[in-house]
Parts: C-alpha cells; sequence; structure tokens
C-alpha cells in the first residue's frame, strides 16, 4: 500500500499471508469436494474400507465417515470446518456421518458455478436458506411417516438398515437385537420426557477371542477385576451389594504431619490406633450384612482380613462411570463416609455375581438384574481391529435406535427421500422470480448426489439409473422408489424395507446445508506463516543494542 508521500504503509505483518475475493471462494469450494471425495467410497451397503495409519503406527480400519476424518490432518481451513460438522452429526444424532460430507461437498460444488458468473454470494445463499426452510417443511409433512415404537419387529427392521451399510451385516440379526436390547434397557421415563442416555449406561467391552455370534447384551454390569483376596468368594446368587466412594485404608493427613515418639509403648498405641480405625470402617461396613462390597478407591491388607472373615467379597479402584452403571443396574446408592451406611443403601437388584476368566484376565460380571437401567454390551472377535469395527458399527445401531424413540418418524432410504424432495423443490422454483431461482434449483441437483454415489458404489450405470429413478418420481404417488445399494436397481423403499429416522435425516440436511451457506460467506483468509516468537530470533540478550539517539533528538514520529 502507497501512502501520499509515496513510501509504502505495511498495514499486516509481512509474514502473514492473505487471500481474498473469488480466489478464496472457489479454494473453499475445491477443499470441500476434495473432502466429499475421500468419503464418497464408504456410503452404503457397497461401501469400502479406508485405512488409515496413525502417527503411532496403529491402524484403523473403518467406512465410518466420523472415524476416518478424525484421523486426517489437513491443511485448508475450509477442509478443517467439513471435518467439523461430520463430529457434530456423531454427537447430535450418532449416524449419517457419511451423507452429511458428501452433500455438504455437494451444495459447495454446485454453488461453484454461480461463483463464476459473478454472481453475489449472499443471492447464493438466501436462495440456500430458504431451500433448507422448505426442505425441513416437506419433509415432515409430506414424506415422514410415524412408527410404533413398541413393535420390536418394525425397530428392528429400522435398524437392520442402518446397519446394512456397515461391515457388521453379516451378522445384522444379531447386532440389531443387541442394539435394541441396549438402547431399550437403558431408557428411562421422568417427568413425561423420555431420556436414553446410551454414552454413559450401555457400555461395550471387547474380549479378544472367540467368535463375533458370542457378543451378548448382559443385563447388567461387567467389569475388568477380580476380588481383592484369594479366599474371597467367586461366584454368589442375590448378592447384597454396597457401593463406596471411600477409601477402606487408614487415612493419612492431608497435610505433611511428623509425629515424634519419646516412649515405645507409644508406637504401640499408633499402630494400634490404626487397625482400630480399620475395624471400625469394616464392622460399620459389615453391619448391614452385605455380599459383595464394590468401593472406588483403596482396601488395606487388615480390611481385606476382616472380610474375609466375615464371607464378604470385595472388588476395589472400580472407575466412577462403571460404579454408576452398578448404581443403576442394582439400584444400590454410592456412599462416601461409612458411618453414614443404611439399609436403603443395599442394592438388592442383582440375581448372580460370578467372576470369570478370559484369556488371562478375570472379568467380574453383576448380571441377572431385576430391572437394569444400565447394561454392558460384551462383543468378541478374532482381532482388534475387527473389535474396533464392530463397536462402531454398533454405536451407530444404538443410536438410529434411540433417535426413533425420542422422535418416532421414519423416512424412506436408499435416496429415495432425495429424489422426492429434489422433484418437490424443482416443481417449487417455478414459482420463484429473478436469479434466485437458479441456486434453488441447484439445492434441489446436489440432493440427487446420495442415489448418484449409491449407484456408482455398487457399479451400476449411473446415468440410465438416475434418469430412472427421476422418471418414476415423476409419477404421483412413487415417492418412496429409491436405490437397492446391493444391486443398483431401483426398488420401492416401503417394501424393500429400509427406512431411516426422521432425525438424522433432519440434522444432516440442516448441518450440510448451514456448512456450505458458512463457507460461501468467507471472502478472506489471512494466514500466519510463522509464529512470532521464531520471527523475533533467540532472545538472551545477544542482540545488538539499539542505536543511540543524538543528543537533543525527540521522540521518534509516529
Amino acid at each position: 500500500m502507497m501512502s501520499g508521500g509515496g513510501a509504502p504503509v505495511i498495514v499486516l505483518n509481512q509474514n502473514t499471508k492473505r487471500e481474498h475475493g473469488r480466489k478464496v471462494q472457489l479454494g473453499n469450494v475445491t477443499a470441500a469436494k476434495t473432502i466429499a471425495d475421500i468419503i464418497r467410497t464408504c456410503l452404503g451397503p457397497r461401501s469400502m474400507l479406508k485405512m488409515l495409519m496413525d502417527p503411532m503406527g496403529g491402524i484403523v480400519m473403518t467406512n465410518d465417515g466420523n472415524a476416518i476424518l478424525r484421523e486426517i490432518m489437513v491443511e485448508h481451513p475450509a477442509a478443517k470446518s467439513m471435518i467439523e460438522i461430520a463430529r457434530t452429526q456423531d454427537e447430535e444424532v450418532g449416524d449419517g456421518t457419511t451423507s452429511v460430507i458428501i452433500l455438504a461437498g455437494e451444495m459447495m460444488s454446485v454453488a461453484e458455478q454461480f461463483l463464476e458468473q459473478q454472481m453475489h454470494p449472499t443471492v447464493i445463499i438466501g436462495a440456500y436458506r430458504e431451500a433448507l426452510e422448505d426442505l425441513i417443511t416437506l419433509l415432515k409433512d409430506k414424506v415422514s411417516m410415524s412408527v410404533d415404537v413398541n413393535n420390536r419387529q418394525e425397530m428392528l427392521k429400522i435398524i437392520k438398515s442402518s446397519v446394512g451399510t456397515k461391515f457388521i451385516k453379516k451378522w445384522s440379526d444379531m447386532a440389531c437385537q443387541i442394539a435394541l436390547d441396549a438402547t431399550t434397557t437403558v431408557s428411562v421415563e421422568s417427568n413425561g420426557r423420555r431420556e436414553i442416555d446410551i454414552k454413559r449406561y450401555a457400555k461395550v467391552e471387547k474380549i479378544p477371542g472367540g467368535a463375533v455370534e458370542d457378543s451378548v447384551v448382559l443385563r447388567g454390569v461387567m467389569l475388568n477385576k477380580d476380588v481383592v483376596h484369594p479366599k474371597m468368594k467367586r461366584r454368589i446368587e442375590n448378592p447384597k451389594i454396597v457401593l463406596l466412594d471411600c477409601s477402606l485404608e487408614y487415612k493419612k493427613g492431608e497435610s505433611q504431619t511428623n509425629i515424634e515418639i519419646s516412649h515405645e509403648e507409644d508406637f504401640m498405641k499408633i499402630l494400634q490406633q490404626e487397625e482400630e480405625y480399620i475395624q471400625t470402617v469394616v464392622a460399620e461396613v459389615l453391619a448391614l450384612k452385605p455380599d459383595l462390597v464394590i468401593t472406588e478407591k483403596g482396601v488395606s491388607d487388615l480390611a481385606q482380613h476382616f472380610f474375609v472373615k466375615a464371607g464378604v467379597s470385595v472388588i476395589r479402584r472400580v472407575r466412577k462411570s462403571d460404579n454408576n452403571r452398578i448404581a443403576r443396574a442394582t439400584g444400590a446408592t454410592i456412599v462416601s463416609r461409612t458411618d453414614e451406611l443404611k439399609e436403603d443403601d443395599i442394592g438388592h437388584g442383582c440375581g448372580l455375581f460370578y467372576i470369570e476368566k478370559f484369556g488371562d484376565e478375570y472379568f467380574t460380571f453383576i448380571t441377572e438384574c431385576k430391572e437394569p437401567k444400565a447394561c454392558t454390551i460384551l462383543l468378541r472377535g478374532a482381532s482388534k481391529d475387527i473389535l474396533n469395527e464392530v463397536e462402531r458399527n454398533l454405536q451407530d445401531a444404538m443410536n438410529v435406535a434411540r433417535n426413533v424413540m425420542v422422535d418416532a418418524r421414519l423416512v424412506p432410504g436408499g435416496g429415495a427421500v432425495e429424489m422426492a424432495l429434489a422433484r418437490a423443490l424443482n416443481q417449487k422454483a417455478k414459482s420463484l422470480t429473478g436469479v434466485q431461482q437458479w441456486p434453488y434449483r441447484a439445492v434441489a441437483k446436489a440432493l440427487e448426489v446420495i442415489p448418484r454415489t449409491l449407484v456408482q458404489n455398487c457399479g451400476a450405470s449411473t446415468i440410465r439409473t438416475i434418469t430412472a429413478l427421476r422418471a418414476k418420481h415423476a409419477v404421483e404417488g412413487n415417492s418412496s422408489f429409491g436405490v437397492d445399494g446391493e444391486t443398483g436397481s431401483i426398488v420401492d423403499m416401503k417394501d424393500f424395507g429400509i427406512w431411516e429416522p426422521y432425525s438424522v435425516k433432519a440434522q444432516t440436511y440442516k448441518t450440510a446445508i448451514e456448512t456450505a451457506i458458512l463457507l460461501l460467506r468467507i471472502d478472506d483468509i489471512v494466514s500466519g506463516v510463522k509464529k512470532q516468537s521464531e520471527l523475533n530470533g533467540p532472545s538472551g540478550g545477544g542482540g545488538a543494542p539499539p542505536p543511540e539517539q543524538p543528543a537533543g533528538a525527540g521522540p521518534p514520529e509516529q
């Protein structure tokens, strides 16, 4: 920048890089398309797996959009925000991560031609916003249908359509049963609201070995723990369980204290005090006649001795999250002080406690609970990689079950809903005037990317199939026709039985279009090249002193 006198005025730091205008917008489009292209082959039942190596040399094999994008490192800021939306989608509804990336990439891709025609981004954004509002309205009123969440067969069908696109589809019947059982178990109704906390109360435990078919949902909790003393019972039916959040050891003072002993008998007194304290604590627990004591903290050798004498089994150093799950499953209350233990705090809900050995490790099972509101999913499989992928797939299936239970509306899958919405938007675009109708139509065109990708991934002819599908949807009442992802043929999804939760679809469209809007509004990227500290050179007073000012000189001119 030149000032009036001709000398350059530097505003931005010379080490920052600035891009602006069309170049940035087109760069963002390219970045979004690149990320979408990485994920594209991971959609549908014929999806491919991606193999990723992390910096530590670990290997991840998956076709879960979020899991893939979490592992890859990107440079472009627009690509980073694309990765962020997969995470948002995963946290919000737990499924549809692949679709949301592909759709967002396509929304950016169709905007490219308008940017090249010098159309202002605000016009495109206005049309996108309008299209999104119409999309959600159409989805809710025209396309979706309600479902009875208490009908087990219906629910299994819905979950099956989610599992069908995953690695686990070979065991889809078993996976659907597991996902539905787990979600139903942790569902709690309070104050007229249904709360389903899968993350906290449906724990997945993976034990390598055995076959995937051996996986089960336990009506209770499983821990990777053994009893603290070999003489303790390892199997108890209908145990009375006490849960503690305090240690059964002698308490050392919070602050560092020293005791000076002048007589030998004083030393014995101190030891005796320790013993008496532990005896008191154990007696307070034993007063309730429990069969099993579980604590989050430690248990001293002396306390173990007293418990063995009383015939009580003890498990120590249990995670807080596991303890909460046991409390939910057995009806026990976690107590922080032994002197506050009451009869009501005991858990009577467990039917069987036993310890089993898998490989070299012991696992504690607290199962056959009467009304468990927490459960453990025990996964078996040939290797760690298989188990990790099965776990990811199960999480998606459980999220689908949860979404349907919370919002019992469904839309047809297999790209049928996208084609139906695309046709409805094209019809509506005819009533729009002015330049806005072109980006509005582009949203309809972008929606077709989902059925198109499904056809591509199973190797059928894209143009032929999509044209035939458009023709089907042009006839009134054919809105449930979509693509069979296995063969690429056109089928009626109502008969074929592929359904998706309304909440997942609605969230996918919202996230994809909002992200496209966000990225289209960016017209300037300023990036710092290096950290300021590195540019200033090494500190430590080794640099040259500042030039001295001549006598009488005032402060330098600003």
